[in-house]
């Protein structure tokens, strides 16, 4: 009798130690979120905008819009002139036969190189694109440009007069080219000259007028 009780309190025993797998309480398994569903928050909370090559060509056509009132004020006026008057004296001058003369070279130097800066600094002033080169100190490069530019002319022009009796007979064709180119050259240099002479008054800070106003504001 011993024995078995002795038995059935060790099997007793055993059971409290290792109670049966259905009594035992399983806890709540928390969901677990997928990394497709994470992937899908993570546009709504971060903002990942970016600009497309196609607006930034817009803005950049945007900013390059002309200037219709640089046109229209005395420094567009007079750079438009001297490209038309600069643009006829080396056109004349082409039409003859300048290579066997130095001086029609030099006039030709003069003519198509200041020409081209003068496009260049036209282009500059009609999309405002020397606004964006703040550190450049416009009045004075231009004082300097409009003084060289007078003083190229006044060789070119006194060169080009010059040569016209000793390098061509009288009433023939490149005679009255080179007349022609002779006289626009003198106004050419008569345009640098006012332009030098407003431009000075910019870098001088003088003068109240439209033109001054300008060069030393909005377009120089």
């Amino acid at each position: 009798g011993s024995s078995t009780g002795i038995g059935s309190l060790g099997e007793e025993r055993r059971g409290s130690r290792h109670p049966p797998l259905e009594g035992r309480r399983r806890r709540p398994e928390r969901p677990r979120e997928s990394s497709g569903a994470a992937m899908a928050e993570f546009p709504s909370k971060v903002s990942t905008r970016t600009s497309s090559p196609a607006q930034g060509a817009g803005v950049s056509v945007s900013a390059l819009r002309p200037d219709l009132g640089f046109v229209r004020s005395s420094l567009g006026a007079l750079m438009l002139l001297q490209l038309v008057l600069g643009l006829l004296v080396w056109a004349l001058i082409a039409d003859t036969p300048y290579h066997l003369y130095p001086a029609y070279g030099w006039v030709m130097f003069v003519a198509v190189f200041l020409w081209l800066v003068t496009i260049i600094l036209f282009i500059l002033y009609l999309f405002q694109l020397h606004m964006k080169l703040y550190m450049v100190p416009w009045p004075l490069v231009l004082m300097i440009f409009n003084i060289s530019a007078t003083v190229l002319y006044i060789t070119a022009f006194i060169a080009c007069s010059a040569a016209v009796d000793l390098t061509s007979l009288r009433g023939t064709r490149p005679y009255n080219q080179r007349a022609a180119a002779s006289f626009f050259a003198c106004l050419v240099m008569i345009a640098y000259g006012v332009s030098a002479f407003f431009s000075y008054q910019a870098w001088r800070g003088v003068g109240s007028n439209a033109a001054t106003s300008q060069m030393a504001g909005g377009y120089a």
